[in-house]
Protein backbone atom coordinates (compact mmCIF):
# COMPACT_ATOMS: atom_id res chain seq x y z
CA UNK A 1 0.00 0.00 0.00
CA UNK A 2 2.79 1.89 0.20
CA UNK A 3 4.18 1.76 -3.29
CA UNK A 4 4.47 4.91 -5.19
CA UNK A 5 1.83 4.83 -8.02
CA UNK A 6 4.72 5.30 -10.87
CA UNK A 7 6.47 2.34 -9.24
CA UNK A 8 3.22 -0.09 -9.17
CA UNK A 9 2.48 0.78 -12.81
CA UNK A 10 6.06 0.43 -13.90
CA UNK A 11 5.78 -2.73 -12.84
CA UNK A 12 2.70 -3.84 -13.83
CA UNK A 13 3.66 -3.18 -17.58
CA UNK A 14 6.75 -4.74 -16.66
CA UNK A 15 5.00 -7.91 -16.12
CA UNK A 16 3.67 -8.09 -19.09
CA UNK A 17 7.26 -7.60 -21.14
CA UNK A 18 8.77 -10.54 -20.74
CA UNK A 19 10.96 -12.44 -22.63
CA UNK A 20 8.35 -13.88 -24.53
CA UNK A 21 6.56 -10.89 -25.58
CA UNK A 22 8.58 -9.62 -28.34
CA UNK A 23 9.00 -12.96 -30.11
CA UNK A 24 5.40 -13.31 -30.21
CA UNK A 25 4.52 -10.00 -31.47
CA UNK A 26 7.58 -10.43 -34.31
CA UNK A 27 5.63 -13.88 -34.81
CA UNK A 28 2.04 -12.22 -35.42
CA UNK A 29 3.29 -8.87 -37.29
CA UNK A 30 5.63 -11.16 -39.83
CA UNK A 31 1.91 -13.58 -40.06
CA UNK A 32 -0.59 -11.74 -39.65
CA UNK A 33 0.38 -8.22 -40.37
CA UNK A 34 0.93 -5.00 -37.58
CA UNK A 35 -2.96 -4.67 -37.27
CA UNK A 36 -3.36 -7.89 -35.78
CA UNK A 37 -1.86 -6.41 -32.39
CA UNK A 38 -4.87 -5.28 -31.94
CA UNK A 39 -5.34 -8.12 -29.97
CA UNK A 40 -3.45 -7.46 -27.02
CA UNK A 41 -3.75 -3.46 -28.04
CA UNK A 42 -7.12 -3.37 -26.98
CA UNK A 43 -6.27 -4.64 -23.68
CA UNK A 44 -5.50 -1.20 -22.61
CA UNK A 45 -9.50 -0.33 -22.44
CA UNK A 46 -9.66 -2.70 -19.93
CA UNK A 47 -6.77 -1.04 -17.90
CA UNK A 48 -7.91 2.38 -17.96
CA UNK A 49 -11.42 0.38 -16.29
CA UNK A 50 -9.40 -1.04 -13.84
CA UNK A 51 -7.11 2.17 -12.73
CA UNK A 52 -10.11 4.79 -13.09
CA UNK A 53 -12.90 3.04 -11.83
CA UNK A 54 -12.04 -0.47 -9.87
CA UNK A 55 -8.98 0.45 -8.63
CA UNK A 56 -10.63 1.97 -5.39
CA UNK A 57 -13.01 -0.61 -5.33
CA UNK A 58 -10.72 -3.17 -4.83
CA UNK A 59 -8.57 -1.17 -2.36
CA UNK A 60 -11.90 -0.50 -0.02
CA UNK A 61 -12.00 -4.52 -0.01
CA UNK A 62 -8.76 -4.65 1.88
CA UNK A 63 -8.22 -7.85 0.27
CA UNK A 64 -4.36 -8.82 -0.86
CA UNK A 65 -5.11 -11.15 -3.70
CA UNK A 66 -8.19 -11.72 -6.26
CA UNK A 67 -8.94 -15.07 -5.07
CA UNK A 68 -9.88 -13.58 -1.54
CA UNK A 69 -12.46 -11.25 -2.84
CA UNK A 70 -14.56 -14.94 -3.79
CA UNK A 71 -14.73 -15.87 -0.28
CA UNK A 72 -15.68 -12.16 0.85
CA UNK A 73 -18.31 -11.56 -1.48
CA UNK A 74 -19.70 -15.25 -1.08
CA UNK A 75 -19.48 -15.86 2.28
CA UNK A 76 -20.15 -19.51 3.68
CA UNK A 77 -18.26 -23.08 2.96
CA UNK A 78 -19.12 -22.85 -0.40
CA UNK A 79 -16.98 -19.79 -1.02
CA UNK A 80 -14.24 -20.97 0.96
CA UNK A 81 -14.25 -24.36 -1.41
CA UNK A 82 -14.51 -22.10 -4.57
CA UNK A 83 -11.33 -19.75 -3.30
CA UNK A 84 -9.42 -23.42 -2.34
CA UNK A 85 -10.36 -24.28 -6.03
CA UNK A 86 -9.71 -20.98 -7.88
CA UNK A 87 -6.23 -20.61 -6.02
CA UNK A 88 -5.40 -23.84 -6.82
CA UNK A 89 -6.14 -23.86 -10.20
CA UNK A 90 -4.52 -20.46 -10.93
CA UNK A 91 -1.30 -21.39 -9.23
CA UNK A 92 -0.67 -24.76 -10.69
CA UNK A 93 -1.93 -25.60 -14.06
CA UNK A 94 -2.58 -21.74 -15.46
CA UNK A 95 0.71 -20.59 -13.71
CA UNK A 96 2.81 -23.73 -14.91
CA UNK A 97 1.92 -22.86 -18.62
CA UNK A 98 2.85 -19.07 -18.20
CA UNK A 99 5.94 -20.04 -16.47
CA UNK A 100 6.81 -22.30 -19.57
CA UNK A 101 6.06 -20.00 -22.61
CA UNK A 102 8.53 -17.71 -21.05
CA UNK A 103 10.96 -19.98 -20.16
CA UNK A 104 11.06 -21.35 -23.53
CA UNK A 105 11.50 -18.12 -24.97
CA UNK A 106 14.11 -17.09 -22.71
CA UNK A 107 15.84 -20.50 -23.55
CA UNK A 108 16.20 -19.47 -27.42
CA UNK A 109 17.15 -16.31 -26.63
CA UNK A 110 19.74 -17.15 -24.73
CA UNK A 111 20.59 -20.44 -26.84
CA UNK A 112 20.56 -17.91 -30.17
CA UNK A 113 22.53 -14.55 -28.40
CA UNK A 114 24.89 -16.01 -26.21
CA UNK A 115 25.01 -20.13 -27.52
CA UNK A 116 24.43 -21.20 -23.70
CA UNK A 117 22.94 -24.75 -23.33
CA UNK A 118 19.09 -24.57 -22.44
CA UNK A 119 19.50 -26.63 -19.05
CA UNK A 120 22.03 -24.19 -17.96
CA UNK A 121 19.70 -21.66 -19.32
CA UNK A 122 16.85 -22.85 -17.16
CA UNK A 123 18.92 -23.35 -14.23
CA UNK A 124 20.62 -20.16 -14.04
CA UNK A 125 17.44 -17.77 -14.95
CA UNK A 126 15.40 -20.17 -12.40
CA UNK A 127 17.63 -19.67 -9.26
CA UNK A 128 18.15 -16.13 -9.74
CA UNK A 129 14.94 -15.47 -10.11
CA UNK A 130 13.87 -16.93 -7.19
CA UNK A 131 16.51 -16.03 -4.70
CA UNK A 132 15.39 -12.14 -5.23
CA UNK A 133 11.84 -12.79 -4.74
CA UNK A 134 12.48 -15.00 -2.07
CA UNK A 135 15.10 -12.49 0.02
CA UNK A 136 13.83 -9.08 -0.75
CA UNK A 137 10.17 -9.95 -0.82
CA UNK A 138 7.27 -7.57 -3.03
CA UNK A 139 8.92 -4.92 -2.54
CA UNK A 140 12.48 -6.31 -4.37
CA UNK A 141 9.95 -7.62 -7.51
CA UNK A 142 8.57 -4.20 -8.25
CA UNK A 143 12.09 -2.91 -8.00
CA UNK A 144 13.29 -5.33 -10.15
CA UNK A 145 11.01 -5.12 -12.77
CA UNK A 146 11.12 -1.22 -12.93
CA UNK A 147 15.50 -2.16 -13.38
CA UNK A 148 14.67 -5.03 -16.21
CA UNK A 149 11.95 -2.81 -17.83
CA UNK A 150 14.00 0.32 -17.67
CA UNK A 151 16.94 -2.04 -19.56
CA UNK A 152 14.01 -3.85 -21.94
CA UNK A 153 13.41 -0.20 -23.36
CA UNK A 154 16.24 0.98 -23.54
CA UNK A 155 17.26 -1.96 -25.78
CA UNK A 156 14.46 -2.22 -27.96
CA UNK A 157 14.67 1.37 -28.84
CA UNK A 158 18.38 0.55 -29.59
CA UNK A 159 17.46 -2.53 -31.62
CA UNK A 160 14.50 -0.13 -33.15
CA UNK A 161 16.70 2.78 -34.24
CA UNK A 162 20.01 0.33 -35.40
CA UNK A 163 17.31 -1.63 -37.61
CA UNK A 164 16.29 1.21 -39.29
CA UNK A 165 19.18 2.76 -39.89
CA UNK A 166 20.50 -0.62 -41.28
CA UNK A 167 17.99 -0.86 -43.64
CA UNK A 168 18.04 2.48 -44.98
CA UNK A 169 15.49 4.59 -43.05
CA UNK A 170 11.78 3.54 -42.32
CA UNK A 171 10.94 3.72 -46.08
CA UNK A 172 13.11 1.70 -47.24
CA UNK A 173 12.46 -1.02 -44.30
CA UNK A 174 8.77 -0.65 -44.69
CA UNK A 175 9.38 -0.99 -48.18
CA UNK A 176 11.62 -4.44 -48.11
CA UNK A 177 9.20 -5.65 -45.42
CA UNK A 178 6.35 -5.52 -47.77
CA UNK A 179 7.98 -7.04 -50.69
CA UNK A 180 9.01 -9.69 -48.54
CA UNK A 181 5.98 -11.10 -47.07
CA UNK A 182 2.53 -12.64 -49.02
CA UNK A 183 0.76 -9.84 -47.51
CA UNK A 184 1.89 -7.20 -49.60
CA UNK A 185 1.62 -3.46 -48.88
CA UNK A 186 -1.18 -5.06 -45.84
CA UNK A 187 1.68 -5.79 -43.68
CA UNK A 188 1.96 -2.26 -42.28
CA UNK A 189 -1.65 -1.27 -42.24
CA UNK A 190 -2.74 0.14 -38.72
CA UNK A 191 -6.29 -1.27 -39.09
CA UNK A 192 -7.34 -4.12 -40.82
CA UNK A 193 -9.31 -3.76 -44.02
CA UNK A 194 -11.79 -5.28 -45.28
CA UNK A 195 -11.63 -7.59 -48.82
CA UNK A 196 -11.34 -5.49 -52.25
CA UNK A 197 -14.43 -4.78 -53.96
CA UNK A 198 -16.59 -6.27 -50.96
CA UNK A 199 -19.74 -4.81 -50.04
CA UNK A 200 -20.35 -2.67 -46.82
CA UNK A 201 -23.44 -5.23 -46.03
CA UNK A 202 -21.92 -8.69 -47.45
CA UNK A 203 -20.86 -11.23 -45.42
CA UNK A 204 -17.00 -10.60 -47.06
CA UNK A 205 -17.15 -7.70 -45.81
CA UNK A 206 -17.23 -8.28 -42.46
CA UNK A 207 -15.45 -12.05 -42.30
CA UNK A 208 -11.99 -12.14 -41.46
CA UNK A 209 -9.48 -9.60 -39.87
CA UNK A 210 -12.30 -6.84 -39.56
CA UNK A 211 -14.58 -9.05 -37.86
CA UNK A 212 -11.21 -10.14 -35.33
CA UNK A 213 -11.00 -6.13 -35.02
CA UNK A 214 -14.35 -6.02 -33.68
CA UNK A 215 -14.49 -8.13 -31.66
CA UNK A 216 -10.82 -7.25 -30.17
CA UNK A 217 -12.30 -3.73 -29.20
CA UNK A 218 -15.76 -4.41 -28.56
CA UNK A 219 -15.46 -7.66 -26.33
CA UNK A 220 -12.33 -8.72 -25.64
CA UNK A 221 -11.00 -6.28 -23.17
CA UNK A 222 -14.39 -6.91 -20.93
CA UNK A 223 -15.01 -10.44 -21.97
CA UNK A 224 -11.96 -12.12 -20.16
CA UNK A 225 -10.41 -13.54 -16.83
CA UNK A 226 -8.67 -10.36 -16.29
CA UNK A 227 -11.29 -7.48 -16.97
CA UNK A 228 -12.12 -6.52 -13.32
CA UNK A 229 -7.58 -6.24 -13.22
CA UNK A 230 -6.77 -9.74 -12.49
CA UNK A 231 -4.52 -10.64 -9.51
CA UNK A 232 -1.11 -9.77 -10.99
CA UNK A 233 -2.64 -5.91 -11.34
CA UNK A 234 -4.69 -5.95 -8.26
CA UNK A 235 -1.78 -6.86 -5.78
CA UNK A 236 -0.13 -3.48 -7.17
Amino acid sequence: RNLPWWLAGTSMVATSFAADTPLVVTGWVRQFGVSYNWIWWSFAIGGMFSVFLLARLWRRAEVVTDVELTELRYGGRPAAVLRAFRGAYMAIPINCITLAWVIVAMIKLMRVLLGVDPIVSVAVCLVLTLAYAVLSGFWGVVVTDLVQFVLAMLGSITLCVLTVVKLGGLAAMRAQAQTASSLGRGLTHFFPRPPEGAEPLSAAFWSGPLFAFAVFLFVQWWANKNADGGGVVVQR
